[in-house]
């Protein structure tokens, strides 16, 4: 019996392992949520997406280098070209598609639907170039392996081919089209349709170069990538980002983040939220971008504190008596995937944590969410909001009668100062006129009752 327990345990073994490989080869060959899907289901779906940016490269001349150079150091030479680009690929979080001899393809925004992969895809390819440029300064026998490139921005539909060899590959005019712009290149350039050039103007510095026909698409304009913006270099030659560069991008890349968060929101929030819902949220986001650039804070605080906006009341998801916590931990959960640094990270969710009652900000950018948090007091739509706070938390059990309310928001409101000049001037006014319709009013209804 023994014998048969370790037979079955070497046996068991030797299963996992094999399972082991199989996995780590598919997280190889396929995008992690397309292998994970492959895994869970044994087949994948292909898909469509409305917005890739596909990215072509091969050397010119590569049939003369191929009948010059001996054939190991032809593949050593090739080997580094293909982890050099791969690097930096990974570095972008763009999608290797394939190599095929001296052609290298990868694109951006696919497995994961995203609005920033044009201008990952355009400085991808410049990274890519100017480390061709260096081997090439560095090679003993001169300027041989010369890069085209090609890119489009489109449509493409993208899955998996193949039995015994999986891969994953992407189909449609987009492809083509990058392909054209890659062959209608010239060496050392990178080429790149208008509907590319349209998404990334405002971060590179292009030159027109005319028009091509493709087929199926009619002419389409073409121009030439020389280098990123000043502005937004870190070097004279144009080819890394600074980090204005970066915080440009991530605010493209909030969209991504609004849209998923707002969606979150409107599915999972609890239907007695008649305040805390996707309407403050909203509000909030507004408001904080409102205050936040009339008191000149920078790009980059005006990315943290709509980030913040956004999560500030997304604990409801969770547990509505710890929401702000509950805010602060899906904020960490999140934001990684949306390249937020862990520096970033860290002040938005101090940002968060500001807002809960009552407020007591350390400085300007709390301040602004706080202000911004609280907007309503100061608002013509005062009284249905009020009413409608007063509706959540008496049905929350945290609020007796209407009386005691109007009691609990005249203190409030007494107490209760705007911190940034922008509010105090917008809503200080307002704030004052509805402290005395409560006092009014409930001076009514004390008289009503003697």
């Amino acid at each position: 019996m023994h014998g048969l327990e370790t037979l079955l345990f070497q046996r068991t073994n030797e299963l996992l392992k094999e399972r082991e490989k199989s996995e780590n080869l598919l997280a190889r060959v396929l995008p992690q949520e397309t292998a994970d899907e492959l895994k869970q289901f044994g087949k994948i779906k292909a898909q469509k997406f409305q917005m890739v940016t596909v990215l072509f490269s091969d050397i010119q001349g590569f049939t003369k280098i191929t009948d010059d150079t001996d054939s190991e150091e032809l593949i050593d030479q090739l080997d580094r070209f293909v982890y050099e680009f791969d690097s930096v690929v990974q570095k972008y979080h763009i999608e290797k598609i394939k190599t095929v001899g001296d052609a290298y393809m990868c694109a951006g925004g696919l497995p994961k639907k995203n609005r920033t992969n044009p201008i990952e895809v355009v400085v991808v390819a410049l990274e890519m170039m100017s480390w061709m440029k260096e081997t090439n300064r560095r090679h003993q026998k001169g300027d041989v392996w010369e890069l085209r490139m090609g890119i489009d921005t489109g449509p493409v539909i993208a899955g998996v081919v193949g039995q015994s060899k999986i891969s994953y590959d992407i189909w449609g005019a987009t492809v083509n089209t990058a392909s054209r712009m890659e062959s209608a290149g010239e060496a050392g350039k990178i080429n790149i349709s208008e509907n590319t050039y349209l998404l990334v103007r405002d971060f590179f510095i292009c030159t027109y170069r005319g028009q091509i026909p493709v087929k199926n698409r009619g002419n389409i304009q073409m121009y030439f990538v020389e280098g990123i913006l000043p502005n937004l270099s870190q070097n004279l030659e144009g080819t890394l980002p600074n980090q204005d560069f970066f915080i440009e991008l991530q605010l493209i890349r909030l969209s991504d983040l609004e849209e998923l968060v707002l969606e979150k929101l409107e599915q999972g929030l609890p239907k007695n939220l008649y305040y805390h819902n996707v309407k403050h949220t909203v509000d909030v986001y507004t408001q904080v971008e409102l205050i936040g650039r009339a008191e000149g804070v920078s790009k980059e605080d005006l990315l943290l504190l709509r980030t913040a906006a956004l999560f500030h009341d997304a604990g409801h998801l969770v547990d509505y008596a710890t929401h702000e916590q509950m805010g602060v931990k899906l904020a960490r959960e999140i934001l990684p995937n949306y390249r937020y640094s862990s520096d970033q990270i860290d002040e938005i969710c101090k940002l968060i944590m500001s807002t809960k009652l009552p407020p007591n900000p350390k400085n300007l950018l709390e301040e602004i969410i706080c202000d911004a948090d609280l907007d309503y007091l100061g608002r013509t739509d005062f009284i249905p909001v009020s009413n409608m706070l007063y509706k959540e938390m008496h049905e929350n059990g945290m609020i007796g009668s209407l009386h005691e309310w109007n009691i609990l928001q005249m203190n409030f409101i007494q107490n209760h100062q705007y911190f940034t000049q922008t509010a105090r001037r917008l809503r200080n006014v307002n704030k004052d006129m509805q402290l005395q319709n409560i006092k009014s009013w409930i001076n009514q209804m004390e008289k009503s009752n003697l």
